[in-house]
């Protein structure tokens, strides 16, 4: 006899404009339908039930890092936005380039992560890509054209040899394209100038010139409009780069400075006539102390917390009718599933059963209520909608601010072997 769902998530408005109840067993989707029974069952009436996420560029620090972040509390702020799965960036301390420093951050997100977790391989010119496909890199990068923060900038020969080798591998590449000039990093607008838009197209198309075999590219955090249409790969955009510009906050305001930079309110707006080529949103969370952002500009690190307001902010886009349900499920959970090659979340039978359920109401982002080790947004005062409830593989993991144990997932890339 076969055995009743364990969870049923009921009355279920989905984009498609059909009411349904989803039915749930073993972390999977098993029917979405007519009214059925189970085990525990949640009304969804006057909620948004969206798949939940797949933040793709995220950085939790943890090690000699952990006063700006680590797994527990990262994965804990992932959950809290309605992000079920983060992908972890190799420019840790120390960077992951040697197949034992990855088998220890998978031992570190084993054992602390809340959420359900992949983690990219660095790339330098000693770094043995090979061996750390082996080990379950879900892609190589972020690729640095440009030094950014705990991270030295390749060549583009070395970038092009590593293409060559990726590609023959059949991985992903995911390119931090920036240019850099020499000058004083005094504020906002100078930091706008030393990484110029025109110097991230043309790091765009260094890149896809030097890509002579063909590797499959993906572009992180993509800060203008020109860039983006330069692009012949995926397409990544962050929320700071849709919601921030320098005419927002004063030209010292170190909680902005980010690399690429945030740009001028102009070309905010111009990302947002680009929208239809985006292809993911992720945060590129990169939290720092307090401390740390408040020494002077030149000194100050660059990157912002985002994991927890990714989401949110995007659905009171959905509420204000900006953008579409639709959209936002796409760019956020169904199309970083399919650039990783993990299963979706999602309505139909046999997708992953990570959900997470929305108020039809927007609130303030207020610092104190995320859960961030860092303990501050560079979005203090948007408007968000933040998720009351996030389900797991078929769990409740997050109610009202509550979280409850979880079951997460390492999502190795396709190259991994097991040990015996």
């Amino acid at each position: 006899m076969e055995r009743r769902p364990e969870l049923v998530l009921k009355n279920v408005q989905t984009p498609g404009g059909r009411k349904a109840d989803i039915a749930i067993r073993d972390g999977r989707v098993i029917h979405t339908g007519a009214g059925t029974s189970g085990d525990k069952v949640i009304d969804c009436t006057g909620l948004f039930v969206l798949p939940a996420a797949v933040d793709v560029h995220v950085h939790m620090r943890g090690g000699s890092q952990s006063a700006k972040e680590d797994w527990k509390t990262g994965s804990a702020s992932a959950l809290a936005g309605g992000v079920t799965v983060v992908v972890d960036q190799p420019n840790t301390l120390p960077p992951l380039t040697t197949p034992d420093a990855y088998a220890a951050r998978v031992r570190e997100a084993k054992e602390h992560s809340l959420c359900s977790y992949a983690i990219n391989s660095g790339v330098t010119p000693d770094t043995p890509l090979e061996e750390m496909w082996v080990k379950g890199a879900a892609a190589f990068g972020e690729i640095f054209y440009a030094p950014s923060s705990y991270a030295e900038s390749v060549d583009i020969a070395d970038i092009s040899c590593a293409l060559r080798r990726i590609r023959a591998l059949g991985g992903l590449a995911t390119i931090h394209a920036e240019g850099i000039v020499q000058g004083k990093d005094t504020g906002l607008a100078a930091h706008d100038t030393l990484r110029s838009a025109r110097h991230e197209t043309e790091a765009v198309r260094a890149v896809q010139e030097g890509n002579t075999d063909g590797c499959r590219l993906h572009f992180c955090h993509m800060s203008t409009a020109a860039a983006i249409e330069a692009v012949q790969g995926t397409v990544e955009v962050t929320p700071h780069h849709l919601f921030l510009s320098r005419e927002k906050t004063s030209d010292e305001n170190t909680r902005f400075k980010v690399n690429p930079p945030v740009r001028s309110e102009k070309e905010r707006e111009k990302i947002w006539t680009v929208w239809d080529r985006i292809d993911v949103i992720a945060s590129d969370h990169a939290p720092h102390t307090t401390a740390e952002k408040g020494l002077p500009f030149p000194d100050a690190p660059s990157g912002v917390p985002g994991v927890e307001t990714m989401v949110p902010l995007l659905m009171a886009k959905v509420l204000d009718r900006k953008i579409t349900l639709p959209d936002l499920i796409h760019k956020t959970a169904t199309a970083p599933a399919t650039l990783l090659g993990i299963p979706p979340s999602g309505f139909a039978p046999g997708d992953r059963a990570d959900f997470a359920l929305y108020p039809n109401a927007a609130a303030t982002i207020e610092p104190e209520l995320l859960h961030s080790r860092c303990g501050w947004t560079p979005f203090e005062g948007f408007r968000a909608v933040f998720p009351t409830t996030v389900i797991l593989s078929g769990a409740v993991v997050y109610r009202d601010g509550d979280f409850s144990p979880s079951n997460p997932t390492w999502f190795a890339g396709k190259g991994y072997i097991p040990p015996l």
